[in-house]
Order: structure tokens, then sequence, then C-alpha cells
């Protein structure tokens, strides 16, 4: 059998989102799956998958270990001599896109997210657009998850060959079916992210402590990794019951199911938000921000409303905008979010992509 090999950054986000992707792939080809093992390692496996663990600093920047990690990848594909090679997330998508023109292997990039380091301009972005230019100069395919990091990587002359737009990384509109819509007094609103600053996560509970003090007929639920920036303030909201800290979760649909509306104020580098495609899956409304990753997905007013980044007034605006709708206007905007998903973002869009992509490259 010809041999496939996905290099990401986590065994986990490799897991859950390319799933389908990995599924589709085993039918026909040897799959081996490395990544930074962060707990779905035996998932994989249980798929059919040959799991190698690679030793990976997610936002280190020490160059010996970014040469260390370089050449793991180079040793990897050149003992192993897989027949194309997948990459997502940035240091796979450099390095060992770098391996692969060096030893000839075809290979297919997913451009996830820009990151800080280019997004934010400066020295960083010096150094990490020729990177980048570097380890994409031979790919075979490079795949977008929005128009606005495609625009900007080709105006950068980052990407000079074969390129596409992917509906980010698409959802699995069966594992995320459509859920009734709450029927309580309460409206709960839901965070669930990694709690970074530049996710939102201060203008979310600036909101929470207004809004809790002026409508008792609400909830704040926040779900992800706490963050030592974070984690006194959380603490002390969580105790004097402004919020409900719920920690980390693998269990996304029971979040959804509480849900009466998903919140991700992020200004963060996004690809394609999972979380508001998930949400909206579920048939729950959204509120997020006008940046890529996240525009794709919102029709402000449709299936949620529009806030500017980093603007604590505006969300507590909208969530206030929110709170007064009636129960059915609410549940129509989460229908009209599921409506959405289906027609634009249909993970089978992605699995049919790759496996055009792949089958392409094969036959040459």
């Amino acid at each position: 059998m010809k041999k496939v090999f996905l290099i990401g950054n986590a065994s986990n986000g490799l897991y859950i989102f390319r799933r389908e992707v990995i599924e589709a792939l085993l039918e026909k080809y040897s799959v081996t799956v490395c990544a930074k093992n962060n707990g779905s390692g035996p998932e994989l496996q249980a798929l059919g998958c040959r799991v190698l663990e690679t030793e990976l600093d997610f936002h280190g920047t020490n160059p010996f270990a970014e040469l260390k990690l370089a050449g793991e990848y180079k040793k990897l594909i050149r003992t192993e001599k897989p027949d194309v090679v997948l990459t997502y997330t940035i240091k796979p998508n450099v390095y060992a896109g770098m391996a692969c023109a060096a030893l000839k292997v075809p290979y297919i990039a997913n451009i996830t997210g820009l990151g800080t380091a280019v997004e934010n301009g400066g020295l960083m972005q010096k150094i990490t657009l020729p990177l980048y230019r570097h380890g994409l100069r031979k790919a075979d395919m490079v795949f977008f998850q929005n128009t606005e990091n495609r625009d900007f990587m080709l105006k950068k002359h980052v990407v000079s060959g074969e390129y596409d737009l992917l509906p980010g990384s698409g959802v699995n509109l069966e594992r995320f079916a459509l859920l009734d819509y709450p029927e309580g007094e309460t409206v709960d609103f839901v965070m669930m992210s990694r709690l970074l600053r530049e996710k939102g996560i201060g203008q979310y509970l600036d909101a929470a402590e207004y809004i809790r003090a002026n409508y008792s007929n609400t909830a704040f639920h926040v779900f992800g990794d706490c963050t030592p920036e974070f984690k006194e303030r959380i603490d002390k909201l969580n105790e004097n019951g402004t919020i409900v800290y719920h920690g980390f979760t693998n269990d996304a649909v029971s979040v959804y199911r509480l849900s009466s509306c998903t919140v991700h104020p992020t200004y963060y580098p996004e690809g394609m938000s999972n979380v508001l495609l998930e949400s909206c899956a579920s048939g729950r409304p959204i509120i997020t921000t006008d940046r890529a990753g996240c525009r794709e997905i919102i029709e402000d007013g449709v299936n949620g409303f529009v806030v500017k980044q980093r603007s604590s007034e505006d969300l507590i605006a909208k969530m206030e905008k929110f709170i007064a709708l009636p129960w059915e206007q609410r549940r129509e905007m989460g229908l009209a979010g599921r409506r959405k998903v289906e027609r634009e973002f249909d993970r089978r869009i992605v699995v049919a992509k790759y496996l055009d992509a792949i089958e392409s490259i094969l036959k040459d």
C-alpha cells in the first residue's frame, strides 16, 4: 500500500479535527501520524494508524531546538520513505516541508492560521515569512482556511505553486447534530477556548461582571485550561458566582447542549474557528468578532451578533441585545447557523479535496 504521513503539532488536534480525513485515507493507504502525543495516541491507533511521537515545543523559538526538530523530520522522512506527506500548523508546515522538498517527497500543507508571529508584523514576521517561503516552495498543494490568509501569503510571495481554499477543518454534521434549544428561563452564555488574552477572555469576564450584576436570569460558563495571567481573576469570579469555571473538557457536545449562546470574542489569528462551526452545527447562536476565521461563519443578526475586537462595551451591548430577544428568535438564530454550516462547512468537503489532491499526486 502507498504510505501517507500526517505531521502536526499535537496528536489530539489531529484526532479531533482530521479524523474523517484519516478514516477516508485508511480505506486506501497505510497511514502514519507524527505529532507530539498529548492524549490521543491510543485513539489514533484504534482507527488503524501507526503513531510516531515527535518532540515539539509549540511556542518555542530556541534556534537549537528548531534545528533539532527540522533534523528529526528529515531523518524520519528519509528513513520511512512516505509516498506523500500532509502537514498541519506552522512548524510542521515549515520544517517538515523543508525536509520533503530536500528529499523530493510530495507534500500538502494546510495553513491553519498565520499565528501571531506573522500577523503582528515586526521582527518575528521578517524571520517567519522567509522560513515559510522556504518550507512551502515545493509543496504540491497548499490549503488555506480563509481568504484573508490566502491573500496575505500570495501577496508576500510565500506560495508560488498550487493552492486551494478549504472551509476550515469543516464540521462533522453527524457528530455535532442539531440539539434542542434550551427551554429554561436562564440565558446561558458559554466560552470554550484556550483562555488566552488574544482569545478575548478578558472581555468575556468584563461582560460577565456587568451582565450578572444587572440580569439575574443569566449564567456565564467558561471551559478551557486557565493560563497564569487569568487564573486569579477566574478563581475569584468562580468563587463569587459571577462565572462557572468548568476547566478543560473533551465533551464538546455537552457544552453546546448547555449553551444558549456561544461567545467567541477573539482577536487571535484564527484559521477557521472550530468552536463556532460546532456551535452552529449544534443549533446555537454565536457572538463573535469581525475577523478572518470568524466572519465567514457569522451573519450579523441572522445566526448571532458581531462585536468589535477588544471591546468589552460592545460585547456587553450585544449580549444585552441577545438577552432581550424572545426565545423563539434565539432558537431561530441557532437554526439559521445550522443551515449555514450544512451549506458551506460540511467536513466531507474537506475530505473530498484531500482525496482528490492525494490521488492526483500519486498518479504522477
